[in-house]
């Protein structure tokens, strides 16, 4: 059995956990306790993480599958587990002691980069400043992975371009503060609170030189990690993906026993509802095909060392934005079927209507990144930043 189908079948044998735990988690804003902790105990936070730091190193689309299954289950679970396996791609930026050191076998980093905090170089390091927003599995976290801005006497340096002199940085949880205030339409159980810090110090090598990725460190020359920043980009996708799964399947069985009310013929029998499933089932399988077909391809450049061009950067980008958008469009198809069904508390319609829709307002993710491929496809420079790197 390989490594991904054992991670699998270990989704399989929490899912009870994560199942029985989800309405807590929309109820207190945050992912429960027990499911983080399933999470760890099943190894699920090592999916990207190296093999010499007690991680499994998976392929990207191996990973993108986990998270998905995860997600089918519930979107909190799932989404918190994206977002921590999502920040081990930024540990190729560190030396090898601060990777070590923060990316450990036991480590669930999670973060934010906007707005970057404050950095004022001191002796050994530097003192950290600043409140960002949307630090998801902030709760559970070891260490807080961002951006930080450095300011000599109160003023930002700047770089020969006029450009902030950015550090990647990493901040232990315990020194941070979460703000409770995820009060969302949905995506509720993701704990997306904002965190502030105020005068934390880290040493000089938990602030990393923020730019396209030179040489990554010791633990991360594998072809995983050629693929730089992508693979994180594309795990906020997989949520999307297994909340529309679930969402389908839930209408299938709701299909097969209800009869509306005030009428006659059965869901079933209905072949507007019979169409709006098919369809439904189309934008998912379609937009999965292009999404994992793109990632496939870059695997494939990456393993045979060649480098990741502009031109498939943006693939993997178009596919990621219409996989999102067209998951959300099928789930509110779902949701017509479903019809008072769907705005019920005591089924999940309602809850993979708002999960999904919140998704697509993400910015790595928005209708908006289109402009920057329709950039590239014209022989254009694209405005999206992530496209160095």
């Amino acid at each position: 059995m390989s490594t991904t189908d054992t991670l699998l079948r270990a989704v399989r044998e929490i899912e009870p956990i994560i199942r029985q735990h989800a309405p807590e988690a929309e109820r207190e804003r945050r992912l429960a306790a027990p499911v983080a902790r399933a999470m760890h105990q099943a190894g699920l936070y090592r999916l990207w993480r190296p093999k010499a730091f007690g991680g499994f190193e998976l392929d990207p689309i191996s990973g993108l599958r986990i998270i998905e299954e995860v997600s089918r289950i519930d979107s909190a679970a799932g989404w918190n587990l994206q977002i921590a396996v999502a920040h081990d791609m930024f540990a190729p930026w560190f030396c090898d002691q601060a990777a070590q050191e923060i990316f450990n076998a036991d480590a669930i980093p999670v973060g934010a980069f906007n707005p970057a905090r404050k950095a004022v170089q001191v002796a050994g390091g530097y003192r950290i400043s600043g409140r960002t927003s949307f630090v998801s599995g902030a709760h559970h976290a070891t260490a807080f992975i961002g951006f930080a801005h450095i300011h000599d006497d109160g003023k930002l340096r700047v770089d020969a371009n006029g450009m902030p002199e950015t550090r990647l940085i990493a901040v232990p949880a315990s020194e941070a503060e979460i703000v409770d205030n995820w009060n969302t339409m949905g995506m509720r159980g993701s704990g997306s609170h904002d965190v502030d810090m105020q005068d934390v110090f880290i040493p000089e090598h938990w602030a990393a030189p923020w730019g396209p990725l030179v040489k990554p460190g010791s633990a991360y020359e594998g072809p995983l990690y050629r693929l730089t920043v992508w693979p994180a980009i594309a795990a906020l996708v997989a949520p999307a993906l297994g909340i529309t799964r679930a969402a389908i399947d839930e209408a299938i069985e709701l299909i097969n026993n209800k009869t509306p009310a005030f009428g006659t013929k059965t869901l079933k029998n209905n072949a507007v509802v019979q169409s709006q499933l098919a369809e439904a089932e189309a934008k998912l399988g379609a937009s999965r095909a292009f999404f994992f077909g793109a990632f496939e391809e870059a695997w494939q450049e990456a393993v045979a060392g060649r480098p990741i061009t502009v031109a498939l950067k943006g693939r993997m980008q178009l596919a990621m934005t219409h996989a999102t958008l067209e998951c959300a469009k099928a789930v509110s198809l779902i949701h017509e079927i479903a019809g008072a069904s769907g705005i019920r508390e005591e089924y999940s319609f309602e809850r993979h209507f708002r999960d999904v829709h919140v998704i697509t307002q993400h910015g790595f993710l928005s209708a908006s990144k289109l402009e920057s491929i329709g950039q590239i496809l014209l022989g254009l420079d694209p405005e999206w930043p992530f496209f160095q790197f």
